[in-house]
This record gives C-alpha cells, sequence and structure tokens, in this order.
C-alpha cells in the first residue's frame, strides 16, 4: 500500500534546495549556515486545490434548504516544478519516504520562478 501526500487550502509542498559547503569566494561555510538565513530556495513538489471560495447565491437561502455542493476553489499561483523563494520562518519540515520536504502556505513565497515554453524573451 502506498501512502499519498495530499495538501490542504493553500499550501505548498516544497523540496529545499540542497545546502552549499562553500561561498561564491571558494571558502567553505560552516555546518548550519543556512540555517540562519530568512529566506530559502526549492522546488515546488505539490500544491493544495487553492482558496476555498464561498458561492455567494448559497446566501439567499436558508442552510438547511441548499442542497450541499462540492467545495470550489480559487487555485494558486505555484505549480509542480517552479523553483521559489520563501521565508524559512513560516515553513514547517517534514521527513516523508526518508526525504525531506517543507510545507507553507502561498503567501509565505516570495518569487516563483517558471521555465518559460515560449519562443521570446520576457527579460
Amino acid at each position: 500500500m502506498s501512502e499519498e501526500l495530499i495538501l490542504v487550502g493553500d499550501k505548498v509542498l516544497v523540496e529545499p534546495d540542497p545546502e552549499e559547503a562553500k561561498s561564491e569566494g571558494g571558502l567553505y561555510l560552516p555546518q548550519g549556515i543556512k540555517e540562519k538565513e530568512k529566506v530559502w530556495s526549492g522546488r515546488v513538489v505539490k500544491v493544495g486545490p487553492g482558496y476555498p471560495v464561498l458561492d455567494p447565491s448559497s446566501l439567499e437561502e436558508e442552510p438547511w434548504l441548499t442542497q450541499k455542493s462540492r467545495a470550489k476553489y480559487f487555485p494558486l499561483q505555484a505549480q509542480p516544478q517552479d523553483k521559489c523563494i520563501f521565508l524559512k520562518e513560516q515553513a514547517v519540515e517534514i521527513r516523508f519516504n526518508k526525504k525531506k520536504y517543507l510545507i507553507l502556505a502561498q503567501s509565505a513565497i516570495l518569487l516563483l520562478i517558471r521555465e518559460s515554453h515560449s519562443a521570446k524573451e520576457d527579460l
């Protein structure tokens, strides 16, 4: 029996980038130096369904008269395979299948980098 991670609401599952052992100048950094940084980067693995949206027409009738409908969601901007820059202090670390992941709300993401499939350059 295999297990699957199911994210709820606006949650995003991120695989953090590996820690750099060297600085850009070639100096070896002490262990745990990345832990002190406030902003981390990683790759989006999976996203939740989005922000729940209330159907305004359901407010016009009494709650016991309306039929239960499936929840509707406003989708998230983050997508799997996006590279992201996020606030580390808002992330929760988990281990799943012996791999380290971070769960964070989409609001903790500062920047998304997505590979463009179009021929024209944006920058």
